[in-house]
């Protein structure tokens, strides 16, 4: 194998906080010694799961994503997953659930990344 995927890079505004977000989504572990007011945190994923790796900048985020994750829930369904997440600070951005079922949910973290919620 030429490369091993080791992180997902996010630009962003206060990495810390938004780390916490995605470590209580995700329920990984924030990088070992990452304080607030870093600004480099990682939220580090299980092997061989890229980590989540949070970077201070100084512009705001601007225009939609060029990329972003599409995630499954594993204990839960997409339903459940989507109200948990707006729970803890997401926002629903586009609904494409259908009425058999299928489909997914748009959202935004509390920075205004676009991210998907696929059901199973």
């Amino acid at each position: 194998m030429p490369m091993i995927l080791r992180h997902v890079t996010v630009d962003s505004a206060e990495p810390y906080e938004i780390a916490r977000f995605w470590s209580e989504v995700t329920g990984w572990p924030l990088g070992e010694g990452d304080v607030p007011g870093d600004d480099e945190v990682l939220v580090d994923a299980p092997d061989p799961v890229p980590g989540l790796l949070f970077i201070r900048v100084p512009e705001a985020k601007a225009v939609k994503n060029r990329v972003h994750i599409d995630w499954q829930p594993d204990e839960r369904t997409r339903d459940e997953e989507v109200d948990r997440l707006i729970g803890l600070g997401a926002k629903l951005f586009e609904d494409h659930r259908t009425p058999e079922g299928r489909g997914w949910v748009t959202m935004h973290d509390p920075e205004g990344n676009e991210f998907c919620v696929e059901g199973r």
